[in-house]
């Protein structure tokens, strides 16, 4: 349903406040459809009812769907940000991103709020002065956390309410040396508590720290001739260097920083941060994000920032650093959601090393995800995410082709050439090339025209899958004629760009400027690639057809010789030179030949 200004909906927008604040939008049983988040509530409501949304079938959707809304006024954006993310959370309305819930995935939590703390795995989020770390997206990485705490440290397993609870004797975890028994007093209490601050040193990645602290209870527990103890801590020792490197990567500038990790494919992305702990990567979280029709990437970045930010168990374990892919939506709110982390996003040296780390990590989670669904075969190479950004594609360009024009110096053989990567490797069995016809022929924009509507319209006609994203070699001139094809063959939203060869410049249809990527980039070489091959290939074509013509044009001056007998003879001999060599009774013996024929023939060749 369209709403106009003047309506009762438009009227109630009109009278909304002018401050930061949170909207809801309602349909006519008031389920929630859509949550936003606005600086200036009242400019950001009346924009949904004025601004012309016929290219965007989502907001159209919506329109018609809305018969009511609600606004709660916050202080700042920051306000607006995290009620935004709470509100999300419990409506999850069928317009928003979505992002797994926390409570999907596990959590360790570390009992502070007892006597004598427990280390335990759970799901809800509700043990009173516990301390939480995760979510464990990766159970694997999970299972091994655990492990190592339960061998490297002795925190006890029973459910006992210590000390109020107790049993008449210790457990078998205390005879097989995995808990010193506090539940019968045979462990104090402070000893404990330092036991569980090593815990939680451990899993913050603070493992240095931990070492140390162990070093020097084996140290005193020598001094007091505690040699049993100090074997235990020893062993420890030994245990936790051992599980640290398989899983230790070191930077040259350690230090702690979360690194954020970013892949999308159309209405799927993935959202990835790596812990780096002293250097080294630690821990990594990730969450698949879904529903994201229309929705750009630095929303859908500024969203994964908040769902991890904003959780309570990620306030305890956040570095002063966090290098980020690129800057996301209301960059001064995020920062403001986490005053005491710096947000950078670098270009070289270690940071950006940290990023494409993390970058790699979520492309390899969104790829096993669409090869466990079924929905690709092929797993496409890091170019292809690269090529997907800089260009700014909601849909991952795994299926492209370029489009290239040869012509002879004559322009009596200009064909076409169509060459598709899928995955970002050649494909050659859907290469495809043309022979221009028609007007087209003397000139490259109306070649182009007509490679890419006889590709398309045989395409569509044969149901066969369209590619993601058209190359055009050349410039303006080439991609506005590729553009015209495309438009008139219903493919209007169908990505199209040109590479022109001189600058390496990429132009777009729908803008003035053009883009040039740095030399190095993976997504330019991906597209030079493409662009090169594709030229090859129309190349070899003309060749072919010049040497073609080249071979046949002394036979075609021959009376009496048409285009059956040209075919014989070449069957026949293989070429002209191979028929100027042949006898005339050879050339005689030839269904449809006399030797008057064939001596006309060796004269015509001079033979």
């Amino acid at each position: 349903m369209q709403t106009h200004p003047g309506s009762a909906l438009g009227n109630k927008v009109a009278s909304s406040p002018d401050v930061p604040g949170v909207y809801l939008w309602k349909d006519r049983e008031g389920k929630v459809l859509y949550v936003g988040k606005a600086k200036r509530l009242r400019q950001r409501l009346r924009s949904y009812l004025t601004t012309d949304h016929t290219q965007s079938p989502k907001h159209q959707m919506l329109l018609r769907l809305i018969a009511d809304f609600e606004t709660i006024v916050v202080k700042s954006e920051l306000e607006a940000l995290l009620l935004e993310n709470n509100l999300i959370k419990e409506h999850r309305p069928q317009f928003n991103i979505q992002l797994r819930d926390d409570k999907s995935y596990p959590h360790v939590a570390v009992t502070l709020g007892e006597t004598f703390p427990r280390v335990l795995v759970v799901r809800r989020l509700d043990i009173q002065g516990a301390r939480y770390f995760g979510p464990y997206t990766d159970v694997t990485v999970l299972r091994r956390t655990i492990r190592t705490i339960r061998r490297v440290f002795t925190v006890r397993s029973c459910h006992y309410r210590l000390p109020d609870e107790t049993p008449e004797r210790p457990c078998l975890d205390y005879q097989i040396g995995r808990c010193l028994a506090p539940c019968v007093g045979y462990q104090q209490r402070a000893q404990y508590r330092e036991m569980i601050d090593n815990v939680i040193a451990f899993l913050e990645g603070k493992t240095v720290d931990v070492r140390t602290r162990l070093r020097e209870s084996m140290e005193h527990a020598a001094e007091r001739l505690d040699f049993e103890r100090a074997a235990e801590i020893r062993n420890s020792l030994k245990w936790l260097d051992q599980v640290e490197k398989p899983q230790r990567v070191q930077f040259v500038d350690g230090g702690d920083a979360d690194a954020i990790g970013y892949a999308r494919d159309g209405d799927d992305a993935v959202g990835v941060m790596l812990r780096i702990r002293k250097g080294k990567v630690v821990a990594s979280e990730h969450r698949f994000l879904s529903n994201l029709v229309e929705e750009p990437d630095n929303a859908i970045l500024s969203a994964f920032l908040v769902q991890h930010y904003a959780a309570a168990s990620g306030r305890d374990t956040r570095a002063d650093l966090a290098v980020l892919p690129f800057a996301p939506e209301s960059p001064e709110s995020v920062a403001d959601l986490v005053p005491e982390t710096e947000l950078v996003i670098p270009t070289r040296g270690t940071r950006r090393q940290l990023v494409e780390l993390a970058d790699q990590n979520a492309r390899n989670l969104l790829e096993s995800f669409r090869i466990e669904s079924l929905e690709t075969d092929e797993r496409a190479e890091d170019p292809v995410y690269a090529l997907g950004r800089d260009l700014s594609l909601t849909t991952l360009p795994r299926n492209i082709v370029c489009v290239d024009i040869s012509s002879s110096s004559q322009a009596r053989d200009t064909v076409g050439s169509l060459v598709w990567f899928e995955a970002g490797r050649p494909k050659k069995s859907e290469y495809r090339r043309f022979k221009i016809k028609g007007e087209g022929q003397p000139d490259d924009y109306a070649a182009i025209e007509e490679v890419v509507r006889r590709y398309m319209t045989r395409r569509i006609e044969q149901e066969r899958q369209l590619p993601d994203l058209v190359v055009i070699d050349g410039g303006k001139g080439q991609l506005s004629s590729a553009k015209k094809a495309l438009d008139e063959s219903n493919l209007d939203q169908l990505p199209v760009v040109s590479l022109a060869k001189r600058e390496e410049e990429i132009f777009f249809p729908d803008r003035a400027d053009s883009i040039r990527l740095p030399r190095r980039a993976p997504s330019l070489r991906l597209l030079q690639r493409a662009r090169d091959e594709a030229h090859r290939f129309a190349v070899a074509y003309t060749r072919k057809r010049r040497k073609k013509r080249t071979l046949t044009s002394k036979l075609l001056e021959i009376p009496g010789v048409g285009e059956k007998r040209r075919r014989l003879l070449l069957e026949a001999f293989g070429s002209t030179a191979g028929i100027s060599l042949a006898s005339k009774e050879e050339i005689a013996a030839l269904n449809g030949f006399s030797i008057d024929l064939a001596e006309r023939i060796l004269d015509h060749l001079g033979a």
